[in-house]
């Protein structure tokens, strides 16, 4: 299994330096800029991407969704979307409370 790099302790990474830590081509980085709306690196003079460490955790959580849960770009939009919206209550959340219910139900009928 391929580890990847830790991140280091600076404010702004190169698209290579990027495309080192977290195992991906360039090429494939500026694509996901198209396809995955959150993936927004600054641009500086020259139209240089500058990566900070917020954009790197989710190119490697893109990574991770894409390359070893073997989803679909349209998968791993879905769940970092999802994962976006789910901050007060996590899908996990909702199957105890349903489970929790299931339960109840079970215990009335015993």
């Amino acid at each position: 299994m391929n580890k990847l790099r830790s991140i280091p302790d600076k404010k702004y990474f190169s698209i290579s330096e990027v495309s080192d830590l977290c195992k991906v081509k360039s090429h494939t980085l500026r694509f996901w800029e198209k396809e995955f709306d959150l993936l927004k690196p600054s641009t500086k003079k020259g139209s240089r991407r500058v990566y900070q460490k917020e954009d790197i955790l989710l190119v490697q959580n893109i990574r991770f969704l894409l390359y070893e849960e073997g989803l679909t770009i349209s998968g791993a939009k879905k769940k970092l979307s999802s994962k976006d919206s789910s901050n007060e209550s996590s899908s996990n959340d909702h199957l105890i409370d349903d489970l929790q219910e299931i339960l109840k139900e079970i215990k009335q009928v015993v």
